[in-house]
């Protein structure tokens, strides 16, 4: 019997996960079953936009799904469009269409008992089994699936609403719960006003949308800082670890030591003409250990005062996205504002939010024809109402963060379960592994922790041999 390996969510980790798996084969007959609930493989909602103004926020020449290829993805954009070089940031499409091919040709030239499955479904249970080892899964179609190891390769989940905004919204016409949701910009009115509430690199995405889409009326956005995403330089350059603040690993583990450790290395570059994004660049390494220092306590320090300044300045935006932005800004079109969201009423026509401003305290109400949450994506798996999730920590084999950051992961990718044990069937990879290492959402990071995960199910597979 070949051996089973199913990947939930076909996204960029499950997908780089599968071809790893399907190019070094598992020593035998092998099957690998890849399924994803919206039928779009090597697509999810990162690279699924077909909006020309949405390009990847890294340049292309760092955007190789292979750690050991560093010029994949570079090859796959050069053929389809020459002007393309490794400081160019290019259609968000075009990675999608990159990650299919990658799955294809893994496919098409594996070994002869290697195979793979592509199915489109949800997957609602999961059964695990000791002997022999692996878990049995079950499909909201009710399919049953039998594998020898099952991975998750799930994250990015609608936006969580903001609580302020109660349980009216969930009935209203005129708020968009989840922008990414196929159709769900298509009903904002291009003729009203819009308020976003968010004001990260989702914000820059939607308002270039209703842009291209044709709205000409203001747009408003609100967070609670007010911050917007710094951009990236052009050309992007590699990190630079020699500009690394010296003090910040062998300092205490706590954040205001990182930050003051931070902030003093910039203001001491920045004398000899070093730009500060050398300095966030060159932590990018070394993210993971400094953020497994810190406790519980201090981690959820760094989130409550530094977690959206860590943000914008280390998720920048392409540099003609930061063009586009500051010409929104400058244009009156886009105005954008820090402040607490108090209520949301549904008038029939529109919208009446009520925000109370951070700068004066004072309340400012906007009538809007539609309220966007551009907040991003909800990592808290306490409060995602996922049917799997809450199969699994009903069964005690998943376990939340209890900062809401993600999921309990061993070191080898394994879930860690109630009793505090790794499991030896069932597998994550993907943004959930925040709670872990922190930075786990781009590329450079998805992309060795797939291909680990995989090596690690391979041998796996030899440690369960006599």
């Amino acid at each position: 019997m070949p051996k089973t390996i199913a990947i939930v969510g076909g996204g960029f980790s499950g997908v780089v996960t599968a071809v790893h798996l399907l190019r070094a084969g598992l020593g035998g007959p092998a099957r690998i079953v890849l399924i994803n609930r919206s039928g779009r493989m090597a697509r999810g909602v990162a690279y699924g936009s077909r909006t020309e103004a949405h390009v990847l926020n890294v340049a292309a020449g760092r955007m190789s799904a292979l750690a050991d290829d560093e010029e994949s993805f570079l090859r796959f954009a050069r053929a389809r469009d020459a002007r393309f070089d490794s400081g160019s940031f290019v259609p968000r499409r075009l990675y999608g269409d990159y990650l299919g091919h990658l799955l294809d040709d893994a496919i098409a030239t594996a070994a002869p008992d290697v195979g793979c499955d592509r199915i489109v479904g949800e997957v609602t249970a999961v059964e695990p089994r000791s002997e022999p080892l692996g878990a049995d899964m079950t499909l909201a179609d009710s399919q049953r699936l039998r594998v020898d190891r099952l991975v998750l390769a799930v994250g990015n989940y609608a936006p969580a609403n903001p609580p302020a905004l109660g349980d009216a919204v969930a009935a209203s016409a005129r708020y968009v719960a989840d922008p990414w949701a196929p159709g769900a910009l298509d009903r904002v009115s291009t003729d009203r006003p819009v308020l976003l509430i968010g004001t990260g690199l989702t914000l820059l995405d939607i308002a270039l949308d209703l842009r291209e889409r044709g709205l000409r009326a203001p747009m408003h956005a609100i967070s609670r800082r007010g911050l917007l995403p710094q951009p990236h330089r052009s050309p992007s350059l590699a990190p630079a670890r020699n500009h690394r603040p010296p003090a910040i690993a062998t300092g205490p583990p706590t954040a205001r030591a990182y930050l003051r450790a931070v902030r003093a290395h910039v203001q001491e570059l920045a004398a000899d003409g070093v730009d500060w994004r050398e300095v966030i660049n060159s932590l990018r390494p070394i993210t993971p250990q400094l953020w497994q220092r810190l406790t519980t306590t201090e981690r959820g320090r760094f989130l409550r005062h530094l977690r959206t300044y860590w943000e914008v300045h280390r998720h920048r935006a392409a540099p003609e996205l930061g063009i586009a932005l500051g010409r929104l800004l400058a244009t009156g079109a886009l105005c954008v504002s820090a402040g607490r969201v108090l209520s949301y009423r549904d008038t029939g026509d529109g919208a009446e939010v009520v925000v109370r401003q951070r700068a004066t305290g004072g309340v400012q109400t906007f009538r809007v024809g539609s309220v966007i949450n551009c907040t991003g994506p909800n990592s808290d798996t306490r409060r995602l109402r996922d049917p799997l999730i809450e199969d699994l920590v009903r069964r005690g084999v998943l376990c939340h963060d209890r900062l809401g950051l993600g999921i309990e992961v061993a070191d080898d990718g394994a879930l860690i379960d109630a009793r505090g044990e790794a499991s030896r069937a069932l597998y994550y990879v993907g943004p959930f592994l925040k709670a872990r290492d922190w930075e786990a959402t781009a590329v450079p990071e998805l992309r060795v922790h797939a291909q680990h995960l995989a090596d690690t199910l391979r041998r796996s597979f030899s440690a369960d041999r006599p």
